[in-house]
């Protein structure tokens, strides 16, 4: 039994005695790793695949490495790290300016479509709403409830068409 604990002990310890780089390796990481804030010890990095993978490195947990991106950020404690962008590889795909002006001049039209529509669709909701007093169907006017619910209904209904149009005309706007 004492045994036992024994190797369990020195396991532990050959454990601790990893470096950040040979946990990486472990871990598979093609990306330098960064510490994890707020975490302890936990640092993280991309793999092959795209996925993180998260690992700890014993005895690190006072703080990022020296050298690593997290050691060199000034933002405060509990505040997000934001990485800086990648340069874009020498080999990556380029699309000419006027593909690109094709494609915005296509998608700007799309959007104007989808603007024409959503605000008929909009005026017409608007109508059957009534201001909250639409005329009451038949099978209403014996039922309170039925008609508070299509009020409700087409309030709803006006209230959707109203942000598809907000967020069509933002769209629109983005659009350089």
């Amino acid at each position: 039994m004492r045994f036992g604990l024994l190797l369990v002990s020195l396991g532990a310890s050959a454990a601790s005695a990893a470096t950040l780089n040979e946990k990486a390796k472990e871990s598979g990481c093609v990306s330098k790793p960064v510490f994890v804030a707020g975490s302890g010890d936990m640092y993280k990095c991309a793999t092959q695949s795209g996925a993180s993978s998260y690992f700890n490195v014993p005895g690190a947990g006072d703080g990022p490495l020296p050298g690593s991106a997290s050691a060199n950020s000034s933002s405060s404690p509990g505040q997000p790290v934001r990485s800086a962008k990648a340069a874009t590889p020498s080999g990556f795909p380029r699309v000419d300016a006027d593909t690109q002006k094709g494609r915005d001049d296509l998608r700007r039209k799309v959007l104007a479509q989808e603007l024409a529509a959503e605000e008929k669709l909009l005026s017409e909701s608007r109508a059957q709403y009534a201001d909250g007093a639409p005329a009451p169907l038949p099978e209403e006017k014996a039922d309170a409830d039925k008609y508070r619910v299509r009020i409700a209904r087409l309030k709803q209904t006006v209230s959707v068409h109203e942000r598809n149009v907000e967020a069509l005309k933002k769209e629109l706007a983005a659009i350089r």
